[in-house]
């Protein structure tokens, strides 16, 4: 099988454009990342070559990252938009992935009226406990070390008090050679947190919009996911009208692909198989 991914872009509706990758063959499948991702993070090429064999697999960079444009504003129902965007090019109704807040996205996506197959998240990081809550001037903190171009405070920042990292374990990061690379999309984390609405208030998740995903979903977490994560992934099946809740042995945040395609390839082509 050729590996190789072709590259293209599409218009979104503000006229901004948008980067993507695609490979493979059969129903389309379209992967969305979440905070710090891009369309060419070695996780999500791997992903996309496993899911090729069965798939046509669009891998996109959301609006202000890797090859997409910045547009003229960015907000949830623009970034939905993109996605259309994407979902309109590769030919009509798509299996969806997303990763982390890019899962919330793909989900407020088909619930606000996206043309979906089936959603597969892993791991959506809703805050539905108190105590690990992001402070209550989260946004108005990480507008300000943006703003004055402080991208390692903002990413610092945004890891240790809204994803809720161990500060030693993110200074260690300072030294990795991949902290370039999250510099470069620090701009784009206030979108990230902009997606997440107010499931980060450490309370249960209300039924909407999640009860307006009405295709088959599947939840995601790992079996060394944080256990509040499990928790708030139980509570999202729970509201979805055809969710269902698969915990992979084994993983954590860093899940391997090799494991987490499977569980994709399977929800998905169930749905094909059932037209």
């Amino acid at each position: 099988m050729d590996h190789t991914l072709d590259t293209g872009h599409v218009i979104s509706a503000d006229g901004t454009r948008i980067a993507y990758d695609v490979i493979g063959s059969g129903p389309p499948l379209v992967l969305v990342g979440g905070a710090f991702s891009h369309r060419r993070w070695k996780g999500f090429v791997e992903l996309a070559r496993l899911l090729a064999g069965s798939f046509t697999v669009y891998g996109y960079d959301r609006r202000g990252r890797g090859g997409s444009g910045h547009g003229p504003a960015t907000s949830v129902d623009l970034e939905i938009a993109d996605l259309s965007a994407v979902i309109a090019r590769a030919g009509g109704p798509a299996h969806l992935f997303g990763m982390s807040s890019g899962g919330v996205l793909a989900l407020r996506g088909v619930a606000a009226g996206l043309r979906a197959r089936s959603v597969s998240v892993y791991q959506p990081p809703f805050v539905t406990e108190t105590g690990r809550t992001p402070p209550p001037d989260f946004v108005q903190r990480l507008h300000a070390l943006l703003e004055a171009d402080r991208r390692g405070a903002a990413v610092h920042y945004f890891m240790t008090r809204g994803m809720g990292a161990p500060a030693p374990v993110v200074a260690l990061m300072r030294l990795a050679p991949f902290w370039k690379d999250l510099k470069a999309v620090a701009h784009t984390l206030p979108a990230d947190h902009a997606v997440m609405g107010d499931t980060l208030e450490g309370r249960p998740l209300g039924l909407y919009p999640w009860s307006a995903v009405r295709v088959p979903t599947l939840v995601l977490d790992g079996s060394k996911s944080p256990k509040a994560t499990g928790v708030a992934a139980d509570e999202l099946a729970a509201r979805l009208p055809a969710g269902e809740r698969a915990t992979l042995s084994g993983q954590g945040h860093n899940v391997a692909m090799t494991v987490l395609a499977p569980a994709i390839r399977g929800l998905a082509a169930s749905v094909d198989a059932r037209g």
